[in-house]
């Protein structure tokens, strides 16, 4: 697809049309800038897309990329993005594994909280050390999100802000410590923790693990994930319609092969159709990882590993539960957490980095559908058919290499069983159909990831998450999208503040690219 007209010379290339990228045009066509985005596939939006993932069933699910916290509203409101983000009725439930799931911790906020947290610990303090961690990272959401889309703070600025005694906690100190000292129980550390693994290999004890736990609980000031409502796809629309309306051409099927760099900007060499095609520009914004930059100005770089197993389902009802004092439309409603106390998540971890399948997998499912069931066809909807994601952590893509089909199937259902063991029906009994006869279940691991997204390792945050502060002395005041090549920016998840669907690497390129013009 494409808007506005071919020039010989650009302001600025994007390369990938991610929603990264989308964000990036359009801030830089808004500006008055010729901005041209190019993109391999067939499709835009990255990660960021939904589909009908089942034939001949009309369900629009968000395939890849799922919840949104980390959009900053100033990102919404400068591109008049017309995209609603849904409140979901619960926060999480947690079957309890030691019990088999017959008793769990559903937390929505309600008065009846104070006694769950007794019923499932034993323990009368527990919701008090609970929301002392959550007043804590309340805290440091609110010092540090509002930098998020500003110049990059130095670390004694970030330090300042956030307060020495929170920083401690979270920036000095393994998070698995800190869960472990405030919680000091082996279901609540879990839940907590799953923030700090989620796409992520690593232990609890790890510093790498504090980066992924920062990111998960900092969103819109307040660590909550919201509902996009229309699935994923909606907000790419969006942004396809904020930059093409902007003047920035779009294109598909045009895959960056090399980066050439000169004095005065770079050339990306393309193939589009089997046909050399050779763009020069005075900027370029590379959408894709690290990794891919490198490979394509002929870099040498050690390759990330992703480490996740994505499930997308299609029920006809929601399985029962075996805590039958609860619904299950309640259960699912927020994020339903599976086999993910702190030792089975240590365990996973253990067993994944020796070369073994996690036994039991911890995983973690929600229900799109009930939050927003306008991804569904009427008739789907008048019959109680839901959506689930999964997601399954501590899959690292070794597991995966040396059979990849193979591999994927055992590790399906070895999540399916581990979601089973917490249900009082197997979920395989709940699932539709497509127009074929097959199960409605689609599995995808971080070699599938890699094969379709050009995600390299199946990394959903193109390599390892950074501080968003800067680590080194001259780094204070950019935007954490430079690179080696003057003329090159990082605009999507792998910059320093990228991963997840936020769309700040993209608008600090852009802010990048602009104050290098001013």
């Amino acid at each position: 697809m494409s808007a506005g007209t071919r020039r010989g010379r650009w302001d600025a290339v994007v390369v990938g049309g991610g929603h990264n990228g989308l964000v990036a045009a359009a801030y830089l066509a808004r500006a008055g800038r010729s901005c041209l985005v190019i993109e391999r596939g067939e499709t835009l939006g990255g990660a960021a897309v939904s589909a009908d993932v089942f034939a001949g069933v009309p369900a629009r699910l968000s395939r890849y990329a799922y919840l949104v916290s980390l959009l900053p509203e100033l990102i919404v409101e400068e591109l008049g993005l017309p995209v609603r983000l849904a409140r979901r009725a619960v926060s999480s439930y947690t079957p309890d594994p030691r019990c088999g799931g017959a008793r769990g911790l559903l937390l929505d906020g309600g008065e009846h909280e104070e006694g769950a947290f007794e019923a499932v610990t034993g323990d009368p303090r527990a919701r008090g050390g609970w929301r002392e961690l959550h007043e804590m990272t309340g805290r440091v959401a609110a010092a540090v999100f509002p930098t998020m889309t500003g110049p990059l703070p130095s670390r004694e600025q970030l330090r300042a802000a956030v307060g020495a005694a929170d920083w401690e906690q979270l920036f000095e100190r393994p998070v698995g410590e800190t869960v472990r000292e405030r919680l000091g129980e082996d279901l609540l550390e879990g839940i907590a923790l799953t923030d700090a693994l989620i796409g992520t290999f690593a232990s609890a004890d790890d510093l790498l693990a504090n980066r992924c736990f920062l990111y998960h609980v900092i969103g819109r000031r307040s660590g909550e994930w919201l509902v996009p409502v229309g699935g994923m796809g909606a907000l790419t629309d969006a942004l396809v319609e904020a930059a093409a309306r902007a003047g920035a051409e779009l294109r598909t099927r045009v895959e960056a092969i090399a980066i050439e760099s000169g004095q005065d900007g770079a050339e990306i060499v393309c193939d589009e159709g089997g046909r050399e095609l050779r763009l020069a520009a005075r900027r370029v914004l590379f959408g894709a990882a690290p990794y891919e930059l490198a490979r394509l100005t002929g870099t040498p770089a050690a390759r990330p590993e992703g480490s996740q197993l994505k499930v997308n389902l299609l029920l006809a009802r929601l399985p029962r539960l075996r805590d039958g004092a609860l619904a299950p439309e309640r259960a699912f409603a927020g994020t339903f957490h599976v086999n993910e106390t702190a030792s089975q998540l240590q365990g996973a971890y253990e067993r994944a980095a020796a070369g073994e399948l996690p036994d039991p997998v911890p995983c973690e499912a929600y229900c799109h559908s009930l939050t927003d069931p306008s991804i569904l066809a009427p008739h789907l909807r008048a019959s109680g058919a839901q959506t689930l994601t999964v997601f399954a952590l501590h899959m690292p893509a070794r597991l995966f290499a040396h059979d990849p089909d193979g591999a994927r199937e055992r590790a399906l259902a070895a999540t399916l069983a581990s979601l089973d063991s917490v249900l009082a029906e197997s979920i395989e009994d709940c699932l539709l159909r497509d127009a074929d006869g097959r199960p409605c279940v689609e599995a995808r691991t971080p070699l599938d990831l890699e094969r379709e997204l050009r995600m390299p390792g199946g990394h959903i945050f193109h390599r390892a998450l950074a501080w968003p502060f800067a680590e080194d002395e001259g780094e204070a005041g950019s935007w954490g999208v430079e690179t080696e090549i003057p003329s090159v920016l990082l605009c999507g998840a792998g910059a320093r503040r990228g991963g997840g669907v936020s769309g700040i690497p993209g608008r600090n390129a852009a802010m990048a690219a602009l104050e290098a013009r001013a």
